[in-house]
């Protein structure tokens, strides 16, 4: 019989390459899908997946509706994506934030121990829960985050290993560094770029608007990512375990290569929130600092050190920050043809 996997967030751009992954390993995958999703198959569809899966109406907020559907389809896996993960939202509502990341973890752990206490349970962590913290960070490093998302996924961490401990659950952490794809959401900076350097290709566009160019972060593919969160279910043990490349970029070297691929070479002028980003063939400028853009508490580097991975999971990422943001620039490139 195939193993049975139960998806949160299935729809996210985490969930759709994690369910082609499992399906390519033979699983029969399940999805839960929030009640006011608008068109929330896009990407399974754009992964071919969409027909391959099955999706139920839920919402990690109704911990009967989650218990009667764990219940009903026992799985042997549960992968809790679900979440709000974008960290300027966060901000703006950090109720809902903490409802979403934290007592949504919660209610995934308690029922899968009520009505499915055999299954393994993947919670998604986040980089963010070592905010301020020196890089580069590990399992071991002091998590100061910086944004009630942080905050909220480093309660949903502590859940993880709290039912692990107390229940003998076999729970695990995948503390996940940035991860992009040409199926991120609209509020990330990384599909910011992508976009709006393929915008400026075409005329449709004329300059890129970003917030703070000297950000540092470690940022891989989610397809890799997905990889690494399925090796975790497999282990004999349950633990916790850093997924990232250990290479940090600015949001400025994100913003070059973008242009880069369309042709565009930048030359940098001015400090802080007066520089800018020239084209050095015609002058022209093509990226600029607003400041509101920036966050209320500013994370500076986030770099990952993923030895443990390496060593016990036999993970390693496959795509680099190049070819990432050329997939990603690409991809934006042909919605203008």
């Amino acid at each position: 019989m195939a193993q049975r996997a139960l998806i949160t967030g299935i729809t996210g751009q985490d969930g759709a390459y994690l369910a082609a992954l499992l399906l390519d390993k033979g699983y029969d995958v399940h999805g839960l899908v929030r009640w006011d999703a608008v068109d929330g198959a896009v990407r399974l569809r754009a992964l071919g997946v969409e027909d391959k899966v099955t999706l139920h109406w839920g919402d990690l907020a109704d911990p009967l509706a989650l218990a009667q559907l764990i219940t009903r389809i026992q799985p042997n896996e549960i992968y809790n994506l679900a979440a709000l993960t974008d960290v300027a939202v966060s901000f703006a509502t950090p109720a809902a934030a903490v409802g979403a990341c934290a007592l949504g973890a919660l209610h995934v752990l308690e029922a899968a121990r009520l009505h499915a206490p055999s299954a393994r349970v993947y919670q998604a962590s986040s980089s963010e829960m070592f905010g301020t913290a020196p890089p580069p960070q590990d399992e071991d490093t002091p998590m100061h985050p910086a944004s009630p998302y942080g905050a909220a996924k480093l309660a949903a961490y502590w859940l993880a290993r709290t039912y692990r401990d107390a229940y003998g659950m076999h729970a695990s952490n995948g503390i996940l560094f940035n991860h992009e794809s040409p199926l991120r959401g609209e509020g990330f900076v990384t599909k910011k770029i992508a976009r709006g350097a393929a915008a400026i290709a075409v005329g449709a566009q004329t300059c890129l608007t970003l917030g703070n160019l000297d950000a540092q972060r470690d940022w891989g593919h989610a397809r890799d990512y997905a990889a690494g969160m399925w090796a975790m279910v497999q282990q004999d043990a349950p633990g916790d375990y850093v997924l990232a490349t250990g290479k940090a970029h600015t949001v400025r070297e994100a913003a070059e290569r973008a242009l880069a691929r369309v042709g565009i070479d930048l030359i940098w002028e001015g400090r802080g929130v007066e520089e800018v980003g020239r084209c050095r063939a015609s002058g022209a400028v093509r990226v600029r600092v607003d400041p509101a853009l920036f966050r209320p508490k500013e994370v500076p580097a986030l770099l990952g050190n993923a030895a443990k991975a390496r060593r016990a999971l036999c993970w390693a990422p496959q795509v680099t920050f190049a070819a990432l943001i050329d997939e990603m620039v690409d991809a934006e490139r042909a919605c203008f043809t």
